[in-house]
């Protein structure tokens, strides 16, 4: 069982910028695909961003591609999501979650297996 943990959600207004860090239990880190999705008030769960293994690929949402920057350092086992230019419609709780299998399909939430508990973000307009 890994166990995720997100931190460095909060209120920022309308063009400001957060970073958001993930970081799992034990020293597997680099053994998982990892995603970024997030969840407003009476919506969905949608994608936001993933990362291969390796860092190598990167997968963004239309909505957010060119604002938001998902990376990792598998050596300090952080995941990360730089946010800029955020928006009112940016806000939602925010959920890292981890890929075992090989087939991993990055926009796919059933492809995870591990799951944060999830950060709030909050823009202001």
């Amino acid at each position: 069982q890994v166990q995720l943990v997100e931190s460095g959600g909060g209120l920022v207004q309308a063009g400001g910028s957060l970073r958001l860090s993930c970081v799992p239990s034990g020293r597997t880190f680099s053994r998982y695909a990892m995603g970024w999705f997030r969840q407003a008030p009476g919506k969905e769960r949608e994608f936001v961003a993933a990362i291969s293994r390796s860092g190598g690929s990167t997968d963004y949402a239309d909505s957010v591609k060119g604002r938001f920057t998902i990376s990792r350092d598998n050596a300090k086992l952080t995941l990360y999501l730089q946010m800029n230019s955020l928006k009112p419609e940016d806000t939602a709780v925010y959920y890292c979650a981890a890929a075992t299998s090989l087939r991993w399909d990055a926009l796919d939430s059933g492809s995870y297996n591990y799951w944060g508990q999830g950060t709030q973000v909050t823009v202001s307009s």
